[in-house]
């Protein structure tokens, strides 16, 4: 958030939204500190060693080898099948030292999964629960876009777009709760087509019927890895029939629900905001009739995805 908490507040057809707006600072004046939030359902795993880049590059679906030290991307892990096991944000701090931060899924179990797939490679695979992530609605002070920034003791990350600034942080504080302010990361995630997966919706989707390509989350040029023959065939055959779809409504909407076009079932819920704004995500055809859609009783209204997530 900005400013000194001075708002106004704007009306659509989703809900009614508070907007901080700044006031005015002396030249002479220190400006403000950002307030730092906790994202504890962020979690981090570390992956480390001369082999580490390799091991990234043949098990992750986003090109790592286009991956500078200092830089950070959207990626994947997928099934052999080419479903979405895992989207992550895979920072490269060195040759050899990778940082691997997973909404939604904890760090242990990722590890671990990872970890079977090492065979004789020469790396670490490890989660970092002494590493916190913590999030502010300001711009970052040095990071820009893939580019992240370290003053020694703290990562930071840009996670802003079209919808305005945002920082991540990651470093050994652990930040305050804030449950209104971790609501609201949530949906702007949503909002500019971030799928935040719960444990029922992993392995459920294809890179393109979660729209990865918008983040872009993964390579149809690199070599291979697990799931790239069906996610290049699906490319290039130009069979992707569905994608992501932002939704509102004006009371919470359930993850996992059937979605409905005028009664008749066309798609499904695959994440959902825990609080207001009303938002989620649904898999849906890239092209159907119009009409009314619903789920669970509600009425469900298509708001458009946002851009500006691209890394």
């Amino acid at each position: 958030m900005l400013g000194d908490g001075r708002c106004f507040a704007y009306h659509d057809d989703l809900a009614t939204h508070k907007i901080l707006i700044p006031a005015p600072v002396a030249d002479n004046l220190p400006l403000p500190e950002p307030a730092f939030f906790a994202l504890p359902d962020h979690t981090l795993v570390g992956l480390h060693g001369t082999e580490a880049a390799a091991f990234a590059q043949a098990q992750f679906a986003n090109d790592v080898s286009q991956l500078a030290s200092g830089q950070w991307q959207w990626n994947a892990w997928l099934t052999p099948k080419g479903r979405v096991i895992a989207l992550f944000a895979l920072l490269r701090r060195a040759d050899d030292d990778f940082l691997l931060l997973a909404p939604d899924y904890p760090a242990e179990v990722l590890a671990a999964q990872l970890a079977r797939f090492v065979f004789r490679r020469k790396l670490k695979i490890a989660a970092r629960p002494d590493l916190h992530v913590s999030g502010s609605f300001s711009r970052p002070m040095a990071a820009r876009g893939a580019q992240a920034a370290s003053d020694g003791e703290s990562l930071e990350l840009d996670f802003g777009a079209d919808g305005g600034p945002r920082t991540l942080r990651i470093d050994t504080t652990r930040a305050a709760e804030d449950a209104q302010a971790q609501a609201r990361w949530f949906a702007f995630d949503l909002l500019h087509g971030l799928p935040r997966l719960p444990e029922s919706q992993r392995e459920q989707w294809t890179p393109q019927q979660l729209s990865l390509e918008r983040l872009p989350a993964f390579s149809v040029k690199k070599g291979c890895y697990p799931g790239q023959e069906i996610v290049a065939r699906t490319h290039f055959l130009g069979k992707a029939k569905r994608g992501l779809v932002a939704l509102g409504a004006a009371a919470p909407i359930p993850t996992d629900a059937e979605i409905e076009l005028d009664g008749s079932p066309i798609g499904k819920i695959v994440a959902a905001s825990p609080g207001e704004p009303y938002l989620a995500l649904a898999v849906l055809p890239l092209e159907h009739a119009a009409g009314a859609l619903g789920a669970a009783g509600l009425g469900l209204n298509d708001i458009g995805l946002r851009d500006g997530l691209t890394r």
